[in-house]
């Protein structure tokens, strides 16, 4: 190898290097801007649109730092460098994982319809009573929005459904209450026949009321049966994104093992 070749090489790894390494700062900021924007709107130090804003221009940046990476990348192949060429692709792979979060959030969302109220018992919804100040001082409804959002959840989510119990209403209710807490759901009403709990999502702290109404079905001679009929609705914003039929779904399927264990 001459010396103006070693020369060459090392000044394309310094390079690389740099590069790499501005790609390394873009992704680290990126990943600030993106994890910070849920706790900044929870703090109440930005508006939701400004939050949001934060996860776009994070994207953005994320986006920057995997060029920056195929740029160090290209630049390692070309002068044979090993260690520059190894920086730049873990800086692709940061990147595009950063980019990948909201994306997969936006995949999902045009995946579900724009509801935002979903419940086991479209004729007859469980109504909340103790969380109606909250949620009428929020932008979304006390009352079940109607017909419209009941024909996009029988399409959406056919398989929300009552869950009926073959136990008796104390146990139920019991293990209902257990579950909720251990959800770690915030209990507003805990009465015989019913539950009003309200969620609050971990990252960005929005809050969704869960009423959970208890019937007994049975007629004394089979034995003791509870239909139990559910309601999650946010507060805040059209589209839940799917998470009040997956928080449905979630409790329904634990409650059944916590009443009736394999």
């Amino acid at each position: 190898m001459t010396r103006e070749r070693m020369v060459s090489g090392h000044r394309g790894q310094g390079l690389a290097f740099k590069v790499a390494l501005a790609g390394g700062i873009l992704a680290s900021l990126a990943a600030l801007s993106m994890a910070g924007a849920g706790p900044a709107y929870r703090l109440e130090a930005l508006a939701l649109g400004d939050a949001f804003s934060m996860l776009r221009y994070g994207a953005f940046i994320a986006f920057g730092a995997s060029g920056l990476g195929l740029v160090s990348l290209l630049i390692a192949a070309l002068t044979r460098r090993l260690l520059p060429a190894v920086l730049g692709a873990l800086v692709i792979l940061a990147g595009l994982a950063l980019v990948a979060v909201p994306w997969l959030q936006l995949q999902q969302a045009r995946s579900v319809p724009p509801i935002h109220d979903i419940t086991t018992d479209l004729l007859d919804p469980p109504a909340f009573e103790a969380l109606v100040a909250p949620r009428e001082a929020a932008p979304n409804a006390v009352a079940y929005p109607g017909e419209e959002t009941a024909r996009q959840q029988r399409e959406a989510y056919p398989d929300i459904q009552p869950l009926m119990l073959a136990a008796s209403l104390e146990a139920v209710r019991t293990a209902a209450e257990a579950e909720a807490r251990e959800a770690g759901w915030e209990i507003a009403a805990l009465e015989e026949r019913r539950l009003e709990a309200t969620d609050t999502t971990f990252w960005f702290g929005f809050k969704d009321d869960v009423v959970i109404r208890m019937t007994e079905t049975g007629d004394g001679v089979t034995g003791d049966e509870v239909r139990v009929d559910m309601r999650s609705a946010s507060r805040l914003g059209t589209s839940d994104v799917g998470t009040n039929a997956a928080r449905i779904r979630a409790f329904l399927e634990a409650l059944e093992r916590r009443v009736m264990p394999q």
